[in-house]
């Protein structure tokens, strides 16, 4: 991501609509209608598919870990059509469908020194741990004869010293949503080699 896009406001959706939620496949739709391109497609279902785990991992309720999900599968909308607009689309989007808040806001917030919106709760914490991360991790997989399999959080972290490797994934986002999180790289990296989107 090049573009700054400070979004100018902090308060997203409305108190409202709290535990209001749109289905799996209205999502899925959405994420059909607005983005063409494959890569990035995958690239939202792979950090859905993380929030998801990690919610799971963290014992949530089912409503909680449909949220999570959620938040990781829409992250990135409109950054195919409208990259001069990133964030602002897919949150009108959801605030006009009437979507949790907390979904907004953690949206909202995965690219703080871009959108200029702080990552507070867990979910805000976690998307913008999992986005760049898990981009850099699969980037790494495609240059393995083996993909995922037999990969080590020592390769991934010799990759990320090599700034001329995936040269457009902020390792300073990494280091900043990694201290944010309270969660080592080392422990985020893991996760998400253990945790990787299967059958794509």
């Amino acid at each position: 991501m090049t573009l700054t896009h400070a979004l100018n406001k902090t308060d997203f959706g409305s108190e409202e609509n709290i535990g209001k939620v749109i289905s799996e496949q209205e999502a899925l739709e959405l994420l059909s209608d607005w983005v063409k391109n494959d890569k990035l497609a995958f690239h939202m279902k792979q950090v859905g598919h993380l929030m998801k785990a990690y919610a799971l991992q963290q014992g949530y309720e089912d409503q909680t870990v449909h949220m999570w999900y959620l938040a990781g599968l829409l992250h990135d909308a409109d950054w195919d059509q409208w990259p001069d607009e990133h964030c602002s689309r897919i949150i009108e989007e959801l605030e006009y469908r009437e979507v949790d808040p907390r979904i907004i806001k953690a949206i909202a917030s995965h690219g703080p020194r871009y959108f200029g919106v702080k990552p507070e709760s867990e979910m805000d914490k976690m998307l913008y741990a999992f986005d760049e991360l898990s981009g850099f991790v699969h980037a790494y997989s495609l240059m393995r004869p083996q993909g995922y399999e037999g990969m080590e959080v020592k390769g991934v972290k010799k990759r990320l010293k090599d700034k001329s490797f995936a040269a457009q994934v902020s390792r300073d986002d990494i280091a900043d949503a990694s201290e944010r999180s309270g969660i080592p790289v080392e422990e985020l990296i893991k996760f998400v080699i253990v945790n990787q989107l299967r059958g794509e």
